[in-house]
């Protein structure tokens, strides 16, 4: 449950948080450049894989780190993600849920603090119009179905 805009109150006043915005700005890839891992569901590995002309395990050899529990993208030595070109997402129109979903993941609609400190760095939050929390929350519930071992 989304706890982040909720109505709280001090002494008998009613306070509200403002509605939390977000725009992704154009040509920004600040997510992309962030330190961690990009975990993949089994449907975003053939996505991709399909995407690039590639076997489902061709690619995972290639591109994949691989346990029983979890499937996420390699670190190239040279930046955070394979995928990201000086021109942006080379997977843009396929990219994995986890970046679908960006910022609307349990951990930062779920914390004002988490929103406040990823808005350090990514521009496009407090950007463009009031954010849709049903959407928001739909988004986080499906982050938390598909990488359960995130959300504990």
């Amino acid at each position: 449950m989304v706890r982040f805009y909720k109505t709280w109150h001090t002494g008998d006043e009613p306070v509200n948080d403002p509605e939390p915005r977000f725009q992704c700005q154009s040509g920004c890839t600040k997510c992309c450049e962030q330190p961690g891992f990009v975990y993949l569901t089994e449907e975003d590995h053939l996505r991709i894989a399909r995407y690039l002309g590639m076997t489902a395990r061709a690619f995972q050899k290639k591109y994949l780190y691989r346990t029983r529990n979890l499937r996420r993208l390699r670190i190239p030595r040279q930046a955070q993600c394979i995928f990201l070109e000086k021109t942006g997402c080379r997977i843009h129109t396929v990219k994995p849920l986890q970046c679908r979903t960006f910022p609307f993941w349990p951990g930062l609609i779920d914390e004002k603090a988490e929103w406040r400190a990823t808005a350090k760095w990514c521009p496009g939050i407090d950007q463009g119009e009031p954010v849709d929390m049903e959407s928001a929350e739909t988004q986080a519930t499906e982050m938390r179905a598909a990488h359960p071992h995130l959300y504990r």
